[in-house]
This record gives structure tokens, C-alpha cells and sequence, in this order.
């Protein structure tokens, strides 16, 4: 987007939702957007209660000498550990 140049000089640029006005300046300026990491998407899902969940590790190769049991166990996702909350929720960019 092209700024437009007013008749006293001042910069304007067009209107939209995430545009702020700068009064003394007379001006408006687009602020960027913040971007959600891409790579946290895939990994991390927001349940319909607020919770954070990851699948489990250990469960993509080497299962031959895992007891069945364990494979069962590690399908389960599991939620994000307290200690590791704002980390992801900043990935996200819940917080």
C-alpha cells in the first residue's frame, strides 16, 4: 500500500483494521502484523476448555521392543506441563 501525500504535506495512509493515527503527526501508520510460529501450530492443540496438548514422544520408531501397552499409552495426547505454559501460549500468541 501506497502512502497519499495531503495538500499541507502530511502522510496519510488509507484506512484499514490495523492502522493507528498519530495525531501530531497527522498521520497513520499500519502496524505489522504479529505472526503465530508456524512450526507450534502443528504441534499444539487449544482444547474447547483452554487446555494446551502435545502428542507424546517415543512412538515414531524403535516400537518392537515396546510393550503394547506403552504404544497404547504414548497414543494418548497428554497436556502441556504448567512449567512450559507461557512458552507455548506466547508461541501461539495467546498471551
Amino acid at each position: 500500500m501506497h502512502p497519499n501525500y495531503n495538500r499541507n504535506g502530511s502522510i496519510s495512509i488509507a484506512t484499514c483494521a490495523n492502522a493507528i493515527k498519530v495525531p501530531y503527526l497527522n498521520i497513520s501508520i499500519i502496524m505489522p502484523k504479529v505472526k503465530t510460529n508456524s512450526s507450534a501450530k502443528k504441534r499444539f492443540k487449544v482444547t474447547a476448555t483452554g487446555k494446551i496438548t502435545h502428542q507424546k514422544s517415543y512412538k515414531r520408531h524403535i516400537l518392537t521392543k515396546k510393550t503394547t501397552k506403552r504404544k497404547r499409552a504414548l497414543g494418548v495426547d497428554a497436556v502441556v506441563h504448567k512449567s512450559n505454559m507461557n512458552f507455548v501460549k506466547k508461541l501461539l500468541r495467546l498471551k
